[in-house]
C-alpha cells in the first residue's frame, strides 16, 4: 500500500478512535479505548519516525519533518500522562481533549505540506515499498504486545531525524 495513503487511513482511523473514546459513556469504556488507542497512535508515530521520515527526509521536507518530531513528543507526553490516570480523574477529560486537538493539528499539517511533498519526491513503486516496510514494522510492534506501554519512555525529548 501506499505510503501516504496508509497513514491518511491511520489518521482517519486514529480520529474515529478518538471520538468513540471522546463519546464513551463508562470509564471502563474509557480504559478499553484509551487502550486501543494508544496503541494505535503509538505503531503509527514508531513507523513514521523510524521508516517514513527517515526516507523522506530531504531539503524540502526538513523542516517539517522536524515540527512533527516536535509534534510526535507532545502526542507521547500527553499519551503517556493519560495513560497513567483513571479514567475518572478530573484532568483525564480535558488532557484527551487536548491530545484529540494536537493529533488532529498534526494530521492536518502532516497531509497539508508533508504528503504533497513527498509525493513530488518519491514515485508510486517508491511509496508503496515504504508503505509495505511501516506495515512490516506496526505488526512487529503489535505483535510485541501492548505498544503503548513503551510511550512512557520515550518523552524526554523528541526523536532524531535520521
Amino acid at each position: 500500500m501506499d505510503a501516504v495513503e496508509l497513514l491518511i487511513q491511520q489518521h482517519r482511523m486514529l480520529e474515529q478512535g478518538m471520538q468513540k473514546l471522546e463519546d464513551a459513556a463508562s470509564d471502563a469504556e474509557r480504559s478499553k479505548l484509551l487502550a486501543e488507542v494508544g496503541d494505535h497512535l503509538t505503531v503509527h508515530i514508531a513507523s513514521e519516525e523510524q521508516v517514513f521520515y527517515p526516507a523522506v527526509r530531504a531539503a524540502r521536507t526538513e523542516d517539517v519533518l522536524l515540527e512533527s518530531l516536535e509534534e510526535h513528543l507532545s502526542l507521547k507526553r500527553l499519551l503517556a500522562d493519560l495513560l497513567a490516570l483513571a479514567p475518572d480523574a478530573q484532568t483525564f477529560e480535558p488532557k484527551f481533549k487536548v491530545l484529540k486537538e494536537q493529533t488532529e493539528h498534526h494530521h492536518e499539517e502532516e497531509e497539508e505540506h508533508l504528503f504533497p511533498k513527498v509525493c513530488k519526491l518519491l514515485d508510486a513503486k517508491a511509496r508503496a515499498a515504504l508503505g509495505e516496510e511501516m506495515q512490516a514494522l506496526q505488526g512487529q510492534l503489535r505483535r510485541e504486545g501492548a505498544p503503548r506501554e513503551a510511550v512512557a519512555e520515550q518523552t524526554d525529548e523528541a526523536a532524531p531525524l535520521r
